[in-house]
């Protein structure tokens, strides 16, 4: 099979206006190719109660010999995910290198049982680097539907360029997840990266939908148990759009707060009231079991979400987790943001992140970042706008321009990590973020404040939500009228902010060669439609070197 991977010495002029294309109706014609519910094409239930995969397949966490394998078997109607009932079932594997399965390089079984509410991992060892496999499950005569993954390439080789789908905040009763069904329709994506907030925990109606539930919750109650955890991510597995992704590609996800509950941290949580729903650390728990239940994603360091992969000489991602050792968010204006006793990533999680940085020997340096690093003052926003945008970022009524839920609510941390990429002449790193439900370009300075006189120690390209409330959704208008207001004045206050969108929903695909990593952001038309299409808006890319971002006029 033919490598998918550009031969390492082809080279792309960088001053060129015009980069190589994966071209823009590529991308948005997903529409038409994956709009049919892909869960017509599970096995219907037999009479005789067969099992059956409701839940599709998935893979993720690509190594340059392995692969990690998931799906959920539903063995009797009555084995529901939550429920824990239903008898063990044997389910087997097996990987091939062509659709048709005549090539067969692995199989093997294992048994799904109600104690991990019957989803089941396998992690293939001894695959090929860089090469495109398929999979599939089998229990008692019914098959799973077929799916594509990738492994990484070898751990020393030249490649070329690497293409991963961004997303990040999928709130399920707010839309159609479309983003994941355009994403899935390229067919080019190396592996698709999923930035925090894969579920939502909020009841129905309770989280912002401008006021209409496109589809409800399951269950409709705010999820506390280790049952809620499992039923709404398994509603989740139920969509069409993500189950056709996930099939396309290998994901590699990081948890942010609302896999467990909103402005969570190290000791509770802002939509957490301790007694009433329960104590703190049995919640977390339940949480982080379901979440590796039924996400395909090794338990990482201390069995958090952060740990390291490696994509040949080109690119190395270390993907952090910024819930579990956090201290607590603390308001505004008392100077307690300063305070080096408080900590975002935890001590051995920054140590980690520093040492993996420091010695990496990959032209490319990302990091998988729940919440953004770029400094971010609100500035001089008129009341109508301030408001609501203090809403979304969980900022003062009053117009403090700081969200402690952030990087700036830890300003130590950044401070070590961004004076430890100067003093060790760190380049290249690029932070990838979620969280907002904004699109951002930006440089990082190391002081704000005399930026653009002083340094940028970093570069960090930022995904809107899928679905989940942006500005203009909160203010209830026409789509980019808040975006036209607000964004030169958020420019102007933070002048490390070449760009940002505050209105729009959609998805980015990172393009990445030795000379530059560059960004595609694309929007979708209408969160609400289940058939919306999907538009290319803007491109950012820094060159190799430079610390810094540039706009560019087409997307690769």
């Amino acid at each position: 099979m033919t490598s998918r991977y550009r031969s390492s010495n082809t080279s792309e002029g960088i001053n060129s206006l015009t980069p190589r294309r994966r071209t823009v109706v590529k991308a948005a014609a997903a529409t038409a190719v994956l709009a049919g519910p892909l869960a017509a094409t599970l096995p219907a239930r037999a009479a005789d109660q067969a099992p059956a995969f409701l839940h599709g397949v998935a893979s993720g966490d690509p190594l340059p010999d392995g692969i990690l394998l998931w799906t959920r078997v539903t063995p009797v109607p009555e084995a529901i995910p939550g429920s824990g009932a239903g008898p063990d079932t044997e389910v087997s594997w097996v990987v091939a290198r062509d659709k048709a399965f005549t090539t067969v390089v692995a199989k093997g079984s294992t048994t799904a049982t109600a104690a991990s509410d019957h989803t089941v991992k396998a992690d293939i060892r001894g695959l090929q680097p860089g090469t495109d496999y398929w999979f599939r499950f089998s229990a008692g005569g019914t098959d799973s539907p077929a799916a594509r993954t990738r492994t990484a390439p070898a751990t020393d080789a030249a490649v070329a360029g690497l293409r991963f789908g961004v997303v990040s905040c999928a709130n399920w009763e707010a839309g159609y997840f479309s983003p994941y069904r355009h994403l899935a329709a390229r067919g080019d994506l190396d592996a698709w990266l999923h930035l925090g907030d894969y579920i939502y925990e909020y009841g129905t109606g309770e989280y912002g939908t401008r006021d209409k539930v496109v589809r409800p919750h399951a269950p409709a109650h705010e999820i506390v148990t280790l049952a809620d955890y499992r039923i709404r991510h398994a509603r989740y597995k139920t969509d069409p759009d993500l189950q056709a992704l996930h099939a396309t590609a290998p994901v590699v996800a990081i948890w942010d707060d609302h896999e467990f509950a909103n402005d969570a941290w190290s000791g509770g949580a802002e939509n957490h009231t301790e007694g009433a729903e329960g104590a703190w650390s049995a919640r977390q728990a339940a949480a982080k079991q379901a979440y590796f239940e039924w996400m395909p994603v090794r338990p990482a360091i201390a069995g958090t979400t952060y740990r390291r992969l490696r994509f040949g000489k080109l690119a190395d991602l270390s993907l952090l987790d910024l819930r579990s050792f956090r201290s607590q968010q603390v308001k505004v204006g008392n100077g307690e943001v300063d305070d080096p006793d408080r900590t975002l990533t935890g001590r051995a999680q920054l140590d980690w992140l520093k040492a993996g940085l420091k010695s990496s020997d990959t032209t490319w340096r990302l990091v998988g970042n729940s919440v953004m690093i770029s400094p971010f003052a609100v500035g001089s926003l008129s009341a109508d706008l301030l408001k609501p945008l203090a809403k979304l970022l969980g900022l003062p009524q009053e117009g403090l321009a700081l969200n402690t839920d952030q990087w700036d609510g830890y300003t130590d941390d950044r401070r070590e990590i961004l004076a430890h990429l100067r003093t060790n002449a760190i380049r290249n790193t690029v932070f990838l973020t979620g969280d907002i439900h904004m699109a951002w370009a930006n440089d990082v300075p190391v002081d704000a404040g005399t930026y653009p006189l002083s340094p940028s120690a970093a570069t960090e390209f930022v995904v809107t939500s899928v679905t989940s409330d942006n500005l203009d959704d909160i203010v209830k208008v026409p789509e980019g009228t808040v975006s036209a207001v607000a964004s030169p004045v958020i420019r102007a206050a933070n002048r490390h902010v070449h760009w940002v969108d505050t209105d729009r929903h959609g998805f980015g695909v990172l393009d990445i060669t030795a000379e530059r990593a560059q960004m595609d952001f694309y929007v979708i038309s209408d969160r609400a439609k289940r058939d919306a299409t999907a538009t290319w808006s803007r491109s950012y890319r820094t060159r190799s070197g430079t610390q810094k971002v540039e706009r560019v006029y087409d997307p690769v």
